[in-house]
C-alpha cells in the first residue's frame, strides 16, 4: 500500500523532525523500522508512547549503540535499508562507527539521511538549539508578530517539521528517484534554518521589490493588513479575515453591512485603523458561530479560529475524513491523498522491540542472521 511501498527505511530514535519525517515516509507505504535505545528509567526513556503520534506506522528493535556490538548489529541492519533517517547532532554517528562513508562503502546504494538544527558544518553546527532558536536567525521569527510587541515563536512547526522534517522527506525520495536512474545513494543534509529560510522565499522576493517591510506587523501577511487579521466576536472566541483580493474584500464588507460607509479605500495603508477600528467594532456584535452562518458559501475569507478539538469536528473536515482514531489518539489523517496508490496509517506507534521479529523477517534476515544480530545486543518483543 502507498507510493513507497517497498522502501525499508532505518530510522534511529530521536526527537523532532526525523520522526516526522519517518511518519510521512511511513503514511505512504515504506517500511520503517525504528531503532530504539533499550528501557532505561533513569533517563525517562521507558514511558509509555501511545500519544506519540509521529511514531505511528512503525515496528521497532532495541539496539545499545554505544557499545561495540551494538554498532556492528546497527551496521548489518543499514545493509538492508534503501534509507537511513538520523537526527543526531554532526559527529555522532561517526563517533558510534556509523558515519555515512563507512555505511555508503558498505551499501552504496543507501540514502543517509540526517536532519539537525544548523546543519553539517559551520560554526554554530555542534551547538544546542530548538526551533526558536533556528528561526531567530533566519529572520522569521523577527518577522512574526504584531506592530510594537515582541515576536511570536509560531509552536515548532516551521522549523521542526515544515523545514525540517518535512523537508528532510521530500530530500529523500528525490535521492530515491535518483538512486533508482544512477544505483547511487548519497547523504541528505537537511538543515531547519535552510528549511525556514526556504519556506520564506515569497517575503524575501516581496523585500526585494519594496512590497515587506522589516518592522513587524505592518505588511499584509503579518497582521498589519485589517483585512488580514483575527477579530473577537461577543463570545469571546475569534474569526479570521484573509479578503485580499478586490473581489473578496468587496463581498466582505458586504456582508459586515459596510456597503454604504465612508470607509477607507482598502489599499489606503495610512488610514489602516480606521478600517480596523471600524471591523472590530463590528465583529464583536455577533458571536463567532453567528458570523460563521452568516459567511457560509462566502467568498469573503472570512472563518471561524477553532480548537484543535472543534477542528476535528468541523463538517468540511469530517467530509474529508480528515482525521483517524490510531489506538487511543485522534489525529490528522497521511496527507497528500493518492488515488492510484492510497496511503494510511500502518499502526499505533511501536512500544520499543513492538514487531521487530516479523521486520528482521521481511527484511530478508535469516534465522542464523538474526540469532547473530540476537548476540549483538539487539532485542524485540
Amino acid at each position: 500500500m502507498g507510493p513507497l511501498a517497498g522502501v525499508r527505511v532505518l530510522e534511529f530514535e530521536a526527537v523532532g523532525p526525523a520522526p516526522f519525517s519517518g511518519m510521512m515516509l511511513s503514511d505512504m507505504g515504506a517500511d520503517v523500522l525504528l531503532v530504539d535505545r533499550p528501557t532505561d528509567p533513569r533517563e525517562g526513556i521507558g514511558r509509555d508512547r501511545w500519544f506519540d503520534v509521529m511514531l505511528r506506522g512503525r515496528r521497532s528493535v532495541t539496539l545499545d549503540l554505544k557499545s561495540r556490538a551494538g554498532m556492528e548489529a546497527a551496521l548489518l541492519l543499514a545493509d538492508k535499508a534503501d534509507v537511513l533517517v538520523e537526527g543526531f547532532r554532526p559527529g555522532v554517528m561517526e563517533r558510534l562507527g556509523l558515519g555515512p562513508d563507512v555505511l555508503l562503502r558498505r551499501n552504496p546504494k543507501l540514502i543517509y539521511s540526517r536532519v539537525t538544527g544548523w546543519g553539517q558544518e559551520g560554526p554554530l553546527a555542534a551547538t544546542a538549539g530548538h526551533d526558536i532558536n533556528y528561526l531567530a536567525l533566519t529572520g522569521v521569527l523577527h518577522a512574526i508578530g504584531r506592530k510594537g510587541d515582541a515576536p511570536v515563536p509560531p509552536l515548532n512547526l516551521v522549523g521542526d517539521f515544515g523545514g525540517g522534517g518535512m523537508l528532510q522527506a521530500f530530500g529523500i525520495v528525490c535521492a530515491l528517484l535518483e538512486a533508482r536512474a544512477s544505483g547511487r545513494g548519497q547523504v541528505i543534509d537537511t538543515a531547519m534554518t535552510d528549511g525556514a529560510s526556504l519556506l520564506a522565499s515569497m517575503l524575501f522576493g516581496m523585500q526585494a521589490a519594496g512590497r515587506w517591510q522589516e518592522e513587524r506587523g505592518c505588511n499584509v501577511l503579518d497582521s498589519g493588513a485589517p483585512w488580514y487579521d483575527c477579530y473577537e466576536t461577543s463570545d469571546s472566541k475569534f474569526v479570521a479575515v484573509g479578503a485580499i483580493e478586490p473581489k473578496f474584500y468587496r463581498e466582505l464588507i458586504d456582508k459586515l453591512g459596510l456597503t454604504n460607509e465612508s470607509l477607507p479605500a482598502q489599499r489606503d495603508r495610512e488610514h489602516w485603523p480606521v478600517l480596523r477600528k471600524r471591523f472590530a467594532e463590528i465583529f464583536r456584535t455577533k458571536t463567532r458561530d453567528e458570523w460563521s452562518t452568516l459567511f457560509a458559501g462566502s467568498d469573503a475569507c472570512v472563518t471561524p479560529v477553532l480548537t484543535f478539538t472543534e477542528a476535528r469536528q468541523h463538517p468540511h473536515n469530517l467530509a474529508r475524513q480528515a482525521y483517524v482514531t490510531v489506538g487511543k489518539v485522534e489525529q490528522p489523517t497521511p496527507a497528500p491523498r493518492m488515488r492510484g496508490t492510497p496511503q494510511q496509517v500502518r499502526g499505533a506507534p511501536p512500544e520499543r522491540g513492538d514487531q521487530g521479529q516479523s521486520a528482521l523477517t521481511d527484511w530478508g534476515f535469516t534465522p542464523a542472521e538474526v540469532e547473530q544480530l540476537q548476540a549483538l545486543g539487539l532485542a524485540y518483543n
